[in-house]
């Protein structure tokens, strides 16, 4: 299996790069003519190529290379063609397709083939002990057999299906893996998102903090204010700098799941927005596409299948069984006076079980019914846990966003209380203290609401991974992805090889349309 992994090189389709270079050809060109230009004219054109220079380098800052900056869905797309975790489930997926192969070799032949060779020797003797006889031989041949099932008992049938329900369970199991792998890099992108915010709004903080502290130590020089005043302001100084001490650590340990989860560092993040498109209108739509998309539900469906063909498949061992069996030997040379001797036979058997194996057929039977049942109680406890889990994420996600208004509102809120707060301390209303502390709360509040924007991200993709839809594909974030049926279809009827590879390189993928987020 070959890793699907597209990345598009910088500036190639990339509509900011044609434009840069469209402009910067432009600034060139300009150039080339102001310097063969005559002196009247060439005023006017150097003005033109500063002018151009400006607009060149603007929008450069303005945009910068698209290779630099990393979006959510580069990193997804990153996630999905790195991650060892997938491809391992991948490999396992791979292997449960061979339990397919396996089921259905019991309507093929058994074929062996054996030979020997040896070295036989004969004497008799009479009365006296003399040697009457003396012979020598090199007996010598091969002998083919070959038995093919006629009727199991539908054994053979039930195991097949058995094998099919599995193989489609395992590929619930893959996808809910794939699942839980996005989930993860989301959560990994918006923890250093969010942290690498705090460390600035911390960084600023420290800024006035140092101001404030210069500032009363200025004013305590010249006796306007006590030595606890500076000490107030030292305290707060000192606060200020372990909290960004702090937020500097925690986003080292983010960008080091990041690179984890991801595969590589984190570069120039560009803030995500929360998945709109693929979350359902109401709880109840959510709840309704749950319990019956989720893998959790749809593998425990496919798990009770299997335990029920595999009733019908231990019962068929009551059954009478029939086959045909084939032999054909041929001996060189088997004793003194025959050089050649060869035999065939064809047989068809019937076996019929009277009381097989001492009664532990009826117990297999007894016991694979009770696994039946249990799996029809984990179909309810699938549904009961998908709904249980939805429910959640879509409060939790409504609750984010209140919260998030309460955020903005407070951020508002301090911000006016600080500015008044500074002015009312200038005419001695207010202590430094109190100035400290409208920029501490200030400070919280910006804090939250860069907390809560990552937890609404989180949230978003947390919901629509309960409802089963948190794929590559439905969130636009490849254009070709891994797909089991290719390995399934190929294996599932192989009669020999021992290869694992593709010889005429062919991959597990499909292509799938692009849908961006909106």
């Amino acid at each position: 299996m070959v890793r699907i992994g597209y990345t598009r090189p910088p500036g190639v389709g990339d509509p900011l790069a044609c434009e840069r270079c469209e402009r910067q050809n432009r600034f060139k060109a300009l150039v080339k003519t102001a310097v063969f230009q005559p002196s009247d004219r060439r005023a006017a054109i150097v003005s033109r190529v500063a002018l151009a220079a400006f607009l060149t380098f603007a929008g450069m800052a303005a945009h910068p290379t698209s290779g630099a900056a990393e979006t959510l869905l580069d990193a997804l797309s990153a996630t999905y063609s790195y991650s060892p975790t997938l491809d391992a489930e991948r490999a396992r997926q791979r292997a449960r397709d061979e339990d397919i192969a396996r089921a259905n070799s019991g309507y093929r032949p058994d074929i062996n083939a054996s030979a020997s060779v040896g070295r036989e020797g004969n004497w008799t003797k009479g009365q006296g002990n003399i040697l009457n006889n003396h012979s020598v031989s090199s007996p010598r041949g091969y002998a083919i057999d070959a038995v093919q099932p006629l009727f199991t008992g539908f054994q053979v049938t039930n195991a097949v299906n058995a094998a099919e329900a599995n193989d489609r369970a395992g590929r619930e199991t893959l996808r809910q893996t794939e699942q839980q792998v996005l989930l993860d890099a989301v959560t990994a992108y918006g923890d250093v998102v969010r942290d690498q915010a705090i460390v600035k709004l911390n960084e600023n903080n420290l800024k006035f903090l140092d101001a404030e502290l210069k500032a009363t130590q200025d004013r305590f020089n010249v006796g306007e204010v006590t030595k606890t005043d500076v000490a107030q302001a030292q305290a707060r100084r000192a606060l200020g700098q372990s909290d960004l001490d702090l937020s500097r650590a925690n986003l080292k340990s983010s960008r080091a799941i990041y690179e984890q989860v991801v595969g590589h560092p984190p570069t120039r993040l560009v803030e995500p927005n929360p998945n709109t498109r693929l979350v359902p209108r109401s709880v109840d739509d959510a709840v309704a596409i749950g319990t019956k998309e989720n893998p959790q539900v749809v593998q425990a469906l496919y798990s009770e299948q299997a335990a029920r063909f595999t009733v019908d498949q231990v019962r068929g061992q009551l059954l009478p069984q029939a086959q045909l069996e084939a032999n054909w030997t041929d001996s060189l040379d088997p004793s003194e006076g025959i050089d050649r001797g060869s035999s065939a036979s064809l047989v068809g058997r019937v076996n019929v079980p009277i009381y097989p194996q001492g009664g532990e057929v009826y117990a297999q039977i007894r016991q694979a019914k009770h696994t039946h049942i249990s799996l029809l109680q984990q179909i309810e406890e699938a549904r009961s846990l998908t709904q249980s889990q939805v429910v959640q994420a879509w409060a939790q996600l409504q609750g984010f966003k209140a919260q998030a208004e309460s955020d903005r509102a407070s951020i508002t809120a301090n911000t006016t209380a600080l500015e008044g707060v500074k002015e009312e301390e200038r005419v001695g209303q207010r202590t430094l203290l109190d100035v400290l502390n409208a920029q501490q709360e200030l400070l919280q509040s910006q804090v939250n609401l860069e907390t809560t924007k990552r937890n609404i991200l989180v949230a978003s993709y947390t919901l629509v991974s309960s409802i089963g839809r948190l794929s590559v594909s439905e969130v636009g974030a490849a254009s070709q992805v891994y797909h089991p049926e290719v390995h399934y279809q190929e294996v599932r009827n192989k009669w020999f090889g021992i290869d694992i590879t593709h010889d005429d390189g062919r991959r597990e993928h499909i292509d799938v349309p692009e849908r961006p987020i909106k």
